[in-house]
């Protein structure tokens, strides 16, 4: 079994945030400044919510996600989601200078809404990797002491993407309280999570996702997704979040 984690760190971490990567996202807003690496670089710069860019071209995915639907996904979708939340950002500060809070509800949301969109699109980018990946030897030991094996926890995870209500999200994250890794399903993107959880590796069914190249073969779309999994990528969030904390 997997050491447990202290009840300090527990704590710390379960109290991060409701939002599926408030952690990392409240990270990025509360130093101004852009990670210099990590799966958030370019995300935050200069005090500003920013469009990263891809860590590959946009036709390196093909053919299992051609470049025309990475193109749109990055520069139209995942740009509104940056565009919208600056916006509910700069809201919120009118708000507080005016002391005028009338709308604090629908601002709150759209906060909630293009945040969660701006985080998950951001960890998206990463999740993939051109022709696949190998799957590391601690994440796989992971795996099999969370799901009972590898092929179970994969399973898992690609029926969750296909059969999240609406549009939605697969996340395959950490859980600190019983250390372990969970397999979540994101009807909308700001709800249906478990607080205090590190997201490992995500999959977009947002029909823009995967629609323009997929039609509405959704299960097409999560078995190519499948293919391009950067299992190398969640096994780094995996020991990165099981780091004790410092002092």
């Amino acid at each position: 079994m997997p050491a447990r984690i202290s009840r300090r760190s527990a704590i710390k971490l379960a109290g991060a945030g409701a939002a599926l990567a408030a952690v990392d996202l409240g990270a990025a807003a509360g130093a101004l400044a852009a990670p210099a690496s990590g799966p958030l670089a370019g995300a935050f710069q200069a005090g500003r919510y920013t469009l990263p860019k891809l860590p590959y071209v946009y036709d390196a995915l093909e053919p299992a996600y051609e470049a025309r639907a990475l193109r749109i996904h990055h520069t139209a979708h995942h740009a509104g989601y940056v565009r919208g939340l600056n916006a509910a950002d700069d809201a919120l500060a009118a708000a507080r200078k005016a002391g005028d809070y009338k709308n604090i509800k629908a601002m709150s949301r759209a906060l909630a809404f293009h945040g969660s969109g701006h985080v998950l699109h951001t960890l998206l980018w990463r999740s993939m990797t051109p022709g696949g990946s190998k799957m590391p030897p601690e994440l796989a030991r992971a795996m099999a002491e969370s799901f009972g094996s590898v092929e179970a926890c994969q399973a898992q995870f690609a029926a969750a993407a296909k059969a999240v209500e609406g549009s939605g999200w697969a996340v395959l994250a950490w859980e600190p309280l019983a250390d372990r890794l969970i397999v979540l399903q994101a009807e909308k993107h700001q709800n249906l999570t478990v607080w205090g959880v590190t997201v490992l590796l995500v999959c977009d069914v947002w029909e823009h996702a995967y629609y323009l190249q997929y039609a509405n073969r959704r299960a097409d779309w999560v078995a190519a997704f499948m293919t391009l999994a950067n299992w190398p990528f969640a096994a780094d969030r995996l020991a990165a979040a099981r780091k004790p904390p410092r002092g």
